[in-house]
């Protein structure tokens, strides 16, 4: 049995030792090893968490595990999965907390380029937390903080009971615009149940792709706006034929639609932040090896640039689901379930990732459909 590990990173202050310190106290049951990276004055009650002591693992009379990261990540995840091993260890997952601000993307690629590590670890999930409070600055100064949303299966916004609803609306908007694949959650003072902690599978390979329903619903008119605020932008003149339903697609000899969103009307838009999400649809299939030399390239050039990709597709050949995911240069696809009788084959991918050159992605996987 692999040991799920899941990160768990957030801005400063937003809160991230108040749902630890929550998941290692509460009474579930389970044994839950924290690595900590964070070496600032927030980390876990020293009482907890000596770090000044030789001893870098401190069991907790719960049977949780706590051990600060004196190495690199990788030797601590070694050492702890060869205690377990040898019995000396029991937990049953690991939390890894990154500092307020650290790119969770080499944090994450650890468990897929690592093969010892692969063989004891299976990665969950990123979670970020956003401090409501301090959200709007921080998105807008540091693209750290930008980046951890991008990286996200998980939001989880503390302090919002501090701002007014308009402020948390807004910035669910612009957190879903970032990163629509990652459901928002409100949490209070680290009040959050251990299933949306937990077993989130951010990084299965299925058949789902999660996208918030509304950043989808939004692809030819974008409503963004509420009842009584007016939009002059063009793409808010209504047009009858872009009827939400009636998709457009390119079985009418259009190109595949991809959502966009510039409309800078009341409140939402004003930020161009350079962490942004795009979704490719098309209906026509996809020719395999044209698909693998474009994505190929593409993850070559841009990798960097890339935080999470996941896609659905239908391609030529297969009368499965073709699932594809990556983590900036690391990429993985493989077969899923077949097409449902009477399901509309329509291919769906999702990127995140900053100021990624959407006309030419678009443009790349045109050329890539039969």
């Amino acid at each position: 049995m692999l040991i799920p590990a899941t990160i768990l990173t957030g801005f400063l202050g937003s809160g991230k030792t108040t749902l630890l310190k929550r998941v290692l106290t509460e009474a579930h049951g389970q044994k839950i090893a924290i690595i900590e990276n964070e070496f600032g004055e927030e980390n876990i009650d020293n009482e907890i968490l000596v770090s000044d002591t030789n001893e870098q693992i401190i069991q907790m009379n719960n049977g949780c595990v706590c051990c600060s990261i004196r190495e690199d990540l990788r030797t601590t995840l070694q050492l702890l999965a060869a205690k377990k091993r040898k019995g000396l260890l029991d937990f049953e997952r690991v939390v890894i907390e990154t500092t307020g601000l650290a790119d969770p993307g080499p944090v994450a690629q650890t468990f897929f380029m690592d093969d010892e590590i692969a063989e004891s670890f299976l990665l969950d999930s990123i979670l970020t937390l956003v401090d409501a409070k301090h959200a709007a600055q921080q998105l807008n100064d540091r693209q750290e903080a930008r980046r951890q949303v991008g990286f996200a299966d998980q939001i989880f916004i503390s302090k919002a009971d501090l701002v007014s609803p308009a402020e948390l609306d807004a910035l669910q908007h612009r957190l879903k615009h970032m990163n629509p694949r990652a459901p928002q959650k409100v949490a209070h003072f680290g009040d959050v149940s251990l299933r949306e902690v937990f077993d989130l599978r951010g990084f299965n390979l299925n058949a789902k792709l999660d996208i918030d329903p509304d950043f989808l619903a939004d692809d030819d008119h974008h409503h963004h706006h509420h009842e009584g605020e007016h939009c002059d932008h063009p793409s808010h003149q209504h047009d009858p034929a872009h009827d939400h339903g009636h998709s457009h697609g390119p079985a009418h000899g259009e190109p595949g639609h991809v959502h966009d969103e510039h409309c800078n009307h009341g409140h939402h838009h004003h930020h161009d932040d350079d962490v942004k999400s795009f979704v490719f649809k098309s209906k026509r299939q996809f020719d395999p090896a044209k698909l693998e030399d474009f994505l190929g390239a593409i993850v070559n050039i841009y990798g960097p640039k890339m935080l999470r990709y996941k896609g659905v597709l239908n391609m030529k050949g297969t009368e499965k689901k073709v699932i594809f995911q990556g983590v900036h240069q690391l990429m993985g696809s493989d077969l899923g379930p077949d097409w449902a009788e009477g399901e509309e084959r329509i291919s769906k991918m999702v990127f995140i990732g900053i100021d990624l050159p959407k006309d030419i992605l678009i443009q790349g996987l045109e050329q890539s459909l039969v």
